[in-house]
């Protein structure tokens, strides 16, 4: 007797390169999308999404927006940089690069950085489209913001812990993990999906094109905000931990910032973090969430401590959680010193005025939810406690 099947919903069957490309095509009402470099990672993760993702019918649906979004986006620079080659001449400056483990406090100390006159960063809304929408009047991307808005209330409706977790603003300085995202290229992707296959196939992968893309789409961004020329920018992502590498030879100017905390808290506090982003999308156990990614961090800081070794350590400079949180301002101070950019108190007092942890609810992250050995996670990265934070 044979046995019945169910069929994938009709969102599953939609999520192909073919289906992805031509919805992105109509979108834009455009086919160009220069370099197609990121076609080879964007059918990894595609098989890896159906066969491990658990994603929920909404859950294809929201991935079905994310990918054809940032597709959507690429269209359509394209299309600008060939009516405005001028783009292409846009000078831009990475003065620093923050990495580290996340949940180590660098969200903070990005916004804080960025807040700086003379420094800038990607804006979420920016992240989420860095293209300007159709009819979009330049230096007013009300639609763009409207957009991003609308993505953190939904994303609060189902998982209303994110809130306590990390602080989501369409205008607030976030990281370049969002874009390289969309090229399918960076631990967005795993961030985002339950793909163990994918990630693994990602150390592998050579992702120095998503970071030269990345170069352009700065250039793109200061080119529509004429009022960035002359700043520096500041980027961060806990991409560029395993993938240190890659920021450093694509930024060679760049100082790389490393934030540190203690893994026995980190780990914990970005597991929950990730249940509550899988959350959005699929079905997925809570245990399994906690195995992979406590596995995951470990592996990251050791392909983070190889890569640092090649890097050279006159690149880093080291910035402890625990003085940010006694004096952020005086940290910032070190920094910038570094970086060659005057230090502005008053700016940076004021950011912290608006930004104070105690302004957001307690995020709770027991690891006995995960099922976390925290004497194994110590001693994963007992290495790492006795370098950084003896």
């Amino acid at each position: 007797m044979m046995m019945a099947t169910t069929a994938p919903p009709a969102e599953a069957r939609a999520f192909t390169r073919d289906a992805l490309l031509d919805a992105a095509r109509e979108r834009a009402g455009l086919d160009d999308f220069g370099d197609l470099w990121f076609l080879e990672p964007m059918d990894r993760y595609i098989e890896a999404v159906h066969r491990e993702a658990c994603l929920t019918p909404a859950g294809y649906a929201a991935q079905h927006e994310v990918v054809v979004k940032g597709l959507t986006s690429r269209l359509r620079m394209i299309e600008d940089i060939r009516r405005h080659p001028e783009i292409l001449d846009e000078r831009i400056e990475v003065a620093g690069i923050i990495l580290g483990l996340p949940r180590t406090g660098s969200t903070i100390f990005h916004r804080l950085l960025a807040a700086t006159p003379g420094m800038t960063a990607i804006r979420w809304f920016e992240a989420q489209n860095f293209a300007p929408f159709p009819g979009e009047e330049p230096g007013n991307p009300e639609a763009r913001r409207a957009y991003a808005q609308a993505m953190i209330d939904g994303w609060l409706q189902l998982s209303p812990e994110l809130v306590s977790i990390h602080p989501l603003d369409p205008e607030a300085p976030d990281e370049e993990i969002l874009v390289l995202g969309q090229m399918f290229v960076s631990t967005m992707i795993e961030g985002m999906s339950f793909v163990p296959s994918f990630a693994r196939w990602l150390d592998t992968y050579d992702q120095s094109r998503g970071h030269e893309d990345l170069k352009t789409i700065l250039r793109y961004l200061q080119w529509q905000d004429p009022t960035r020329r002359g700043s520096k920018w500041i980027l961060k992502s806990p991409s560029n931990l395993p993938y240190a590498e890659l920021a450093a030879r694509a930024f060679p100017e760049a100082l790389l910032i490393m934030t540190h905390r203690d893994p026995a808290e980190v780990v914990p506090s970005y597991v929950s973090m990730e249940a509550a982003l899988y959350k959005l999308t699929a079905t997925l156990d809570d245990r399994d969430v906690g195995t992979f990614w406590a596995a995951r961090l470990a592996e990251w800081m050791t392909m983070f401590e190889q890569a640092r070794a090649r890097i050279g350590e006159d690149r880093f400079m080291d910035i402890d959680y625990r003085s940010v949180g006694r004096d952020p301002v005086a940290q910032a101070e070190r920094v910038l010193e570094r970086m060659g950019v005057p230090l502005d108190q008053a700016a940076l007092a004021e950011f912290m005025a608006g930004n104070k942890r105690e302004q957001r609810p307690m995020h709770d992250y027991a690891p006995e939810r995960f099922g976390l050995d925290m004497a194994a996670v110590r001693d994963a990265f007992a290495g790492y406690r006795a370098r950084y934070l003896a």
